[in-house]
């Protein structure tokens, strides 16, 4: 969250719980449709995610701890994590019901973290292999700790392993090694790779050995900070925070070549995104969050304690900057969510500075800024205590450490170009079996949502859904071994595995590939 030297001298801030809404032929010939597919227009409401209103809804059955990180995993549910409340550090996990309403969905604990770690602020990613690895802190039980340690989930055990640090990877001061609150990223051929917080190293994971890698060279300045936005054809593109290079009109980016694992300059972001306002020794460091949109464009938004947060756009196919509107009455991203929306809509939470609460919500479509109503917290919250993640339901899941989760379900729809296409599966599963499907786009147009360094869930994989014609009832399969990673595939022929779960239904059911929140056309399937 801070910068390195200047938040060990901080105490953990006070958290207060957030707050706690054509005609009748034409409707009768689509009923008549939908019906024809096995799939009531209900049901259909609740897996699209499209309503008629954009909206808030809070979970109708929420836990009792404050809840804030989340990471979707490839068989439908969500893990959360318990955050800021002083107490050992625990995971829930949230299963949407059997229409798939995560609004209708339970929220139960799962297995606790190894023995002495506990941490806020790390890296996350799920892995190909349907696993959720997490790595670092910047907080161990709630002490600054920027700490190596790391841990490994499986899911189909319940159970979690611990995963060595790096050894190479070096600290500073009383830290001789560190991760701490660090981005990560999954890269388009499957393999994780790690920052380390406070120096300019990064590391690439073997997930089934537990070992490590080095990578990086080139890096300008510390990784404090930065957040990491995966580009079509591969690149990951990051915005220098200037940590220890203190320039107070410092615009440079920087992209990472997975080929020649180096880091090269991405030229001037035009106006600045880091807070460099008052001196180096005063200064925040801070930036906001950066979403690729499905025109191939980044939207970046930055931070700025002197005035307005600024907003600028990186164009994948130019390689080229230019600047965005500024946030209005001196709102910005001092950390902070932004994710996609399947309209292309990037949504994302500001508030006025680093630490003072009043959020406000906007949507930038690529020309404007709008504002939006956000949730009944808002006005209790600064925008670092917000979490957005892509559900598959095209709705987005909110948290902001505390007890209220919210689901969003934004106005508009994607353009069919953008759906995930089957082009092969088999006609008929069995349940506890597993089966390859073919087709395009199952990674998706983006990452989908974005934070920076402090919290990452990228959703650029493919889930697999199956609806039951007869009960309407939904379950999912649970999807590892995707044949890439990449985002923007086009019409690229890619695949992934899915295991039918053993409780779904039997009979005449509709497959549907589902990624960042946009559906597949359906296939007809026969469940054993």
């Amino acid at each position: 969250m801070a910068v390195l030297f200047a938040v060990m001298l901080l105490t953990l801030p006070t958290f207060s719980s957030a707050n706690k809404k054509p005609k009748l032929r034409k409707v009768q010939n689509l009923m008549k449709r939908l019906r024809k597919l096995g799939i009531s227009l209900l049901a259909m409401l609740v897996i699209s995610g499209i309503a008629s209103a954009q909206k808030w809804q809070p979970l109708k059955h929420k836990g009792s701890v404050p809840l804030g990180a989340m990471l979707l995993l490839t068989d439908g549910t969500v893990l959360v994590h318990e955050e800021q409340d002083g107490s050992p550090q625990s995971w829930y996990k949230l299963t949407p019901d059997n229409t798939g309403s995560y609004v209708n969905g339970t929220i139960k604990p799962i297995a606790s973290l190894p023995s002495g770690y506990g941490p806020w602020f790390f890296g996350s990613v799920v892995l190909p292999d349907g696993r959720m690895i997490i790595e670092g802190g910047e907080y161990n039980f709630g002490s600054p700790a920027w700490t190596n340690l790391g841990a490994i989930y499986d899911p189909l055990k319940n159970k979690w392993t611990s995963v060595a640090a790096p050894p190479f990877f070096t600290g500073f001061g009383n830290f001789p090694q560190t991760i701490g609150d660090a981005q990560s990223v999954i890269l388009d051929n499957g393999t994780y790779m790690q920052a380390n917080c406070c120096t300019t190293q990064e590391a690439l994971f073997d997930a089934k050995t537990l070992t490590w890698t080095q990578t990086g060279a080139g890096k300008f300045d510390i990784h404090d900070e930065e957040g990491w936005t995966l580009l079509p054809g591969g690149k990951v593109l990051t915005v220098d925070a200037y940590v220890f290079q203190y320039d107070p009109n410092g615009k440079n980016s920087e992209i990472y070549d997975p080929a020649t694992g180096t880091w090269s300059s991405a030229g001037s972001t035009v106006v600045q995104l880091w807070d460099s306002c008052g001196g180096a020794n005063k200064a925040s460091y801070e930036e906001g969050p950066m979403v690729l949109r499905p025109d191939g464009t980044v939207f970046a938004t930055g931070a700025n304690t002197c005035g307005a947060g600024h907003t600028a756009i990186y164009n994948t196919k130019t390689g080229k900057w230019s600047a965005g509107p500024d946030f209005p009455n001196q709102l910005d991203i001092a950390d902070g969510p932004a994710a996609l929306e399947p309209s292309g809509k990037v949504v994302m939470m500001t508030s006025p500075g680093f630490g003072p609460r009043g959020a406000v919500f906007f949507e930038w479509d690529g020309k404007k800024l709008t504002k939006i109503p956000g949730p009944p917290s808002a006005p209790g919250d600064p925008s670092w205590h917000g979490h957005f993640l892509e559900l598959p339901t095209g709705q987005l899941l909110f948290t902001d450490m505390s007890t209220d989760v919210e689901v969003f379900t934004p106005k508009g729809t994607y353009h069919k170009g953008w759906q995930p296409t089957i082009t092969s599966v088999s006609a008929t599963v069995s349940r506890g079996k597993t089966y390859m499907v073919k087709g395009t786009q199952f990674n998706g147009l983006s990452q989908g949502a974005a934070y920076g360094d402090d919290f990452q869930d990228a959703t650029n994989f493919a889930l697999v859904r199956i609806t039951n014609n007869a009960t309407h009832h939904v379950f999912y399969a649970r999807t590892t071994r995707p044949s890439t990673m990449a985002v923007q595939t086009g019409s690229k022929q890619v695949s992934t595995h899915f295991t039918v779960a053993t409780k779904t239904e039997t009979g005449a059911s509709s497959l549907v590939v589902v990624t960042n929140g946009i559906p597949s056309a359906p296939v007809a399937v026969n469940v054993q």
